[in-house]
């Protein structure tokens, strides 16, 4: 499928997603999100995609909400229903990109703002170039924060500092993004693509069923109390134990080999 705002590439079991409206920062406009939905539903569905990468062209992630059409839909001081918005553009995605029982990275080459930074926040694994930064723009509009950003930030930071960042939504550069847990590593910008690549290439050959299972697992733990948490695992490690990956790796360890798993 062509998309106008998004590039989508497929190899080696890798699906990688790049926002490609680079003149606007890619800012997400209504084509954007309904095409970010799209393609997350059909890599989510593509059995040969194993891992998502998704990332920006140009020289940012996302700056988030696209405001060009501001104007008009502000005209004659209206007040357009930002929920309704959100709940139609936004939810979606970010819901997809959790659910999805598959691993999806981050590849933050620029600015992640407002939504943007939500979108880079929802995704398993956030890799930053050293000249990436992330920002709650929401404040410097008169707004909360959305799309997720204040569900990650608060269990990621805690509430104080979570707090710190939406209400003065200063820019969090890419090292103390990592020093917070905001990214998992940040790397100079020319390493960026291949750092990435391994990571991506790694996880697109492991045991795609036990890694989606882990996500699931993960999602459900700070809902549940230990001792339905200790259920939960038991019942997803059944699922997993019957996994024809399980088993390849069972028969690698007895032959002493390394494993080749299918992601079944």
């Amino acid at each position: 499928m062509g998309y106008e705002t998004i590039i989508v590439e497929k190899k080696n079991q890798i699906a990688r997603i790049t926002l490609n409206r680079p003149q606007a920062l890619n800012a997400l406009n209504e084509t954007m999100g309904e095409e970010l939905k799209a393609t997350l539903k059909e890599a989510e569905r593509d059995p040969e995609s194993r891992c998502l990468i998704i990332t920006g062209a140009g020289r940012a992630f996302s700056a988030g909400e696209d405001v060009s059409g501001l104007k008009e839909r502000y005209a004659g001081g209206a007040h357009p229903s930002l929920g309704d918005h959100l709940r139609k553009k936004y939810h979606p995605i970010i819901l997809r990109i959790r659910n999805m029982e598959k691993p999806v990275i981050a590849r933050i080459n620029g600015i992640a703002a407002g939504s943007g930074a939500s979108i880079a926040l929802a995704c398993d694994i956030r890799i930053a170039s050293e000249e990436a930064g992330l920002k709650q723009a929401f404040i410097g509009v008169g707004l909360v924060p959305d799309s997720g950003s204040s569900y990650f930030l608060t269990r990621t930071l805690g509430p104080g500092r979570a707090l710190e960042l939406i209400m003065t939504g200063r820019t969090v550069g890419a090292k103390e993004a990592e020093t917070l847990g905001l990214v998992n590593k940040t790397v100079p910008t020319a390493e960026l693509d291949k750092t990435v690549d391994e990571m991506a290439e790694k996880l697109a050959n492991g045991p795609t069923k036990a890694l989606g299972l882990s996500k699931r697992v993960v999602n459900q733990a700070t809902r549940l109390e230990l001792s339905d948490a200790l259920e939960y695992e038991a019942q997803n490690q059944e699922i997993a134990g019957r996994t024809k990956d399980h088993l390849e790796a069972v028969r690698a360890f007895l032959e002493k080999r390394q494993p080749k798993f299918s992601g079944n």
